[in-house]
């Protein structure tokens, strides 16, 4: 499983990459991570610092490292530059499904680029892992991920309502889910 798992970092598009994440993706990642407006709605705590960014990617490297997760930064070929991050977690070993998720840099919003790195990511899940089903949690107001997801092909199976507490405020949370045909 380690083998398939390591495929991941090496998915491709022709306008994007995937690669290991790393230490050295710091700078790229804080650039993203650090922004309210991207952290907000994505379940990744708003990074004040640098220092914060490097601790958090240490985190989720020790969770690959565990095999409880799988992340990717997401390169643009054009640029070089990491644009964004990818994961698959949350994995269930008895129903055979995984969750998805994915953070992109607010530059980028809008070109397609998740869109395009959720369909790799789908296709890696239920070609390479074999899994039966794919699911997602998104805040309801976060219409740009539900279209990412919609246009991927996963239908919301469910409403839970004030499901979520950020800055002071309630918001409902819509699941969605894809299964393997």
């Amino acid at each position: 499983m380690m083998e398939e798992k390591r495929a991941f970092h090496t998915l491709e598009t022709q306008r994007l990459r995937f690669k290991k994440m790393t230490l050295s993706d710091g700078n790229a990642i804080h650039e993203y991570a650090s922004n309210p407006d991207v952290s907000r709605f994505i379940g990744w705590p708003l990074m004040h610092s640098y220092g914060e960014t490097m601790a958090f990617v240490q985190e989720m490297m020790n969770k690959e490292e565990a095999g409880t997760h799988i992340y990717a930064n997401v390169i643009e070929n054009d640029s070089d530059k990491v644009i964004g991050t990818v994961m698959l977690f949350n994995f269930d070993k008895v129903a055979n499904k995984a969750e998805i998720g994915y953070v992109f840099h607010q530059d980028i919003w809008g070109k397609g680029y998740c869109t395009e790195a959720a369909t790799i990511v789908c296709k890696y899940a239920f070609e390479v892992l074999g899994l039966h089903k794919i699911h997602a949690q998104v805040t309801a107001v976060n219409v740009g991920s539900s279209r990412v997801l919609e246009k991927n092909g996963f239908e919301k199976e469910g409403h839970l309502k004030d499901h979520y507490y950020i800055d002071d405020r309630y918001y409902d949370c819509l699941l969605y889910g894809k299964f393997q045909k």
